[in-house]
């Protein structure tokens, strides 16, 4: 099977663009919705802005792992991303596009991109499918699943919170 290292996956939702982008940059919501990440704590205080971090709380069936998260780029309204390293090493970059569709809609796109590559790849695999039991071929599977989850919670609570 030849490995994905990239995948993106969308949706509309019917709100503003800076409602969806409110919602998106409350991380506890990335908990509540993502069937992987069961918690985040925020390192640090003031605003969600890039440079940011956060750890991240995870679990896939009886497997339970954490990561630490930096806030790489935040545009209101426009894209919210953050880059995931675990004990230094590069793991991925994940984020969300929100674009306007329409007068009462935005897309969203949630995007993701492994960074296991070059030095310290090999680790990062490794640890990978110890911690979360996926082997590195399977990844962007298990991936486009969440995601599509993700973003179907993300609309259904935007949607319920800011009804058109």
């Amino acid at each position: 099977m030849t490995r994905q290292w990239t995948l993106r996956e969308s949706v509309t939702v019917h709100a503003s663009a800076e409602a969806v982008y409110a919602a998106l940059e409350d991380l506890q919501n990335l908990a509540r919705w993502s069937p992987e990440c069961i918690a985040i704590r925020r390192l640090g205080g003031g605003p969600v802005a890039e440079g940011a971090r956060f750890l991240g709380f995870n679990r896939k069936g009886l497997f339970l792992w954490f990561t630490d998260c930096r806030v790489t780029t935040a545009r209101a309204a426009q894209e919210f991303a953050f880059r995931v390293s675990t004990f230094g090493l590069p793991v991925a970059t994940w984020g969300y596009l929100v674009e306007p569709e329409g007068p009462d809609a935005v897309r969203v796109t949630e995007y993701w991109e492994d960074l296991r590559t070059g030095r310290g790849s090999r680790l990062t695999e490794f640890l990978g499918r110890v911690f979360t039991g996926t082997r590195p071929t399977d990844r962007a599977a298990v991936n486009s699943a969440g995601m599509r989850a993700t973003l179907a919670r993300l609309r259904d609570a935007v949607e319920a919170a800011h009804p058109a």
